[in-house]
């Protein structure tokens, strides 16, 4: 329906145009770059980073008022030493590489496939690089093909990790990828929303299967549910009627449970696969945590009922990066052929899931958003002078909310 409405919205508008932010834009702006993969030190704040232009007809240009780190963030800035790796194992065979390799941010290897397909770029080509996935903002410019959005729109999106990021006053992005921001959010909150609903969303809905149309009483485990992802996912399934199960902390359950959580269980209380052993089986569980879970949690799937396990936890990323991309694209395809033909014989679908852009993704969100369905949940607001301690907020882990950049601090919200 929302996509429907994007397509009848650009047939009525026609060719609107923003001309007043090209008239007089500068060819500069402020951000907070990083010129090597490091650890927090090699952030570098800086007032000459290149204001980004619009290169194709369906891009917008956005103001950013706030923006949000994810653990993406750290794992893309991250210089690793590996002297010993496992990178999988399937059945009772492991796949070990012994000697020490040296890796860029987390995803570099696919990250750089996908700014230069043709390999004309020399290595390194991708700095200085903004980091921030998720950023609510204000249309400033739009491109000759958009029509769905207009200068001064506010909106949000959920940036790929192949673009330039929102720790920076400017970013440029496809319109598919942005939305109009819920109404009832300022942009410190909703910016807590985009890339962990896109991810969400991707994971229970793309493939997953389950919607708005068939979750009421569904029974879903979310295992790791007081992070970003996991809140969202909680409030997502719990408005389509589903019964809602989470893993977490103890000091997590206050949260949880106000977020909708039917039945929470404490993984310090105890083994954790034993106390969801005594509950009732589940259509479809969500893994936010990876590990060895994966060694008994299928096994609290309904067998042969179509139930879903979804791990976001997946090799891809770290087999393309340590093994080359054609190399580490065929050990994922043999890791994922052979862990769902084991699980289909036991009568249950295992999946791989992943973080997926999509403006009408957050166009739903936003309706669920403005009928108080879904709620940002943000743990801490920095300023833009406080990037680097916002990365060490984030870099601690065990968040119980997302942690927020505020770009714009005098903005009227």
């Amino acid at each position: 329906m929302l996509m429907c409405r994007r397509w009848l919205v650009c047939s009525l508008r026609g060719q609107y145009r923003s001309l007043s932010f090209s008239a007089s834009r500068r060819s500069v702006m402020p951000a907070w770059v990083i010129d090597k993969y490091g650890k927090n030190e090699v952030l570098r704040f800086t007032k000459n980073a290149a204001l980004p232009i619009i290169h194709y007809p369906n891009e917008v240009i956005v103001k950013v008022h706030a923006a949000a780190l994810n653990p993406i963030d750290i794992s893309m800035r991250v210089h690793l030493k590996v002297t010993v790796l496992i990178l999988d194992s399937i059945g009772d065979i492991s796949y070990t590489y012994d000697g020490t390799v040296f890796l860029g941010g987390y995803g570099a290897a696919t990250m750089a496939m996908k700014r230069d397909p043709l390999n004309i770029n020399q290595s390194g080509s991708e700095f200085p690089l903004i980091l921030g996935r998720d950023v609510s903002g204000e249309i400033m410019e739009c491109g000759l093909d958009v029509n769905y959005f207009k200068e001064g729109d506010q909106v949000w999106a959920a940036i790929p990790p192949w673009k330039q990021g929102s720790l920076a006053e400017f970013v440029v992005l496809s319109a598919n990828e942005v939305s109009h921001k819920p109404k009832s959010l300022r942009h410190v909150e909703a910016a807590s929303i985009p890339y962990v609903a896109a991810t969400a969303w991707s994971a229970i809905v793309n493939t997953g299967g389950l919607n708005k149309d068939n979750g009421s009483k569904k029974r879903v485990l979310i295992l790791g549910g007081s992070g970003g992802v996991g809140t969202l996912a909680i409030q997502m399934v719990k408005a389509w009627g589903a019964h809602v199960t989470v893993t977490c902390s103890q000091n997590a359950e206050r949260l949880v449970r106000d977020l909708g959580a039917d039945d929470v269980v404490d993984y310090t209380a105890g083994p954790v696969e034993k106390q969801l052993q005594t509950l009732q089986k589940f259509d479809l569980i969500l893994d936010n945590i990876g590990g060895e879970i994966e060694k008994w949690a299928l096994d609290l799937l309904k067998p042969w009922n179509g139930a879903k396990y979804i791990t976001l936890v997946t090799p891809f990323l770290h087999n393309t990066d340590q093994l080359g991309l054609a190399d580490g694209m065929m050990q994922s395809g043999v890791t994922i052929g052979c862990k769902v033909l084991k699980h289909l014989r036991k009568g249950v679908h295992y999946r791989w899931g992943f973080f997926a852009p999509s403006g009408p993704t957050l166009d739903e969100i936003s309706e669920m958003v403005d009928a108080g369905k879904v709620r940002p949940v943000v743990e801490e607001i920095f300023s833009f002078a406080q990037v680097p301690q916002a990365f060490q907020k984030a870099e601690q882990g065990h968040a119980r909310g997302k942690t927020v950049v505020s770009i714009t601090e005098d903005q009227k919200e």
